[in-house]
């Protein structure tokens, strides 16, 4: 009986050391993914950003080149 005890309690620390080490593993990948995601909301800011600028700058270049127009043509 006692024999069978500890063939069994050797059975739960291994599966239990299993269990901690995949518990380990999904954290440390959920950190990565957390990372990485983080990493992708700053470009898609970034990208954002440069978006809006490029669309202002489209804003005045086409107000200042109709103006141009207006002006050359109207002479």
């Amino acid at each position: 009986m006692a024999l069978e005890l500890a063939e069994l309690r050797r059975s739960v620390d291994v599966g239990n050391a299993t269990t901690q080490g995949q518990l380990a593993l999904l954290v440390q990948r959920t950190d990565q993914t957390d990372r990485k995601i983080d990493d992708h909301e700053t470009r898609i800011d970034q990208l954002e950003r440069k978006a809006w600028i490029a669309t202002g700058a489209g804003s005045v270049l086409g107000t200042i080149g109709g103006y141009l127009a207006s002006y050359f043509l109207g002479r």
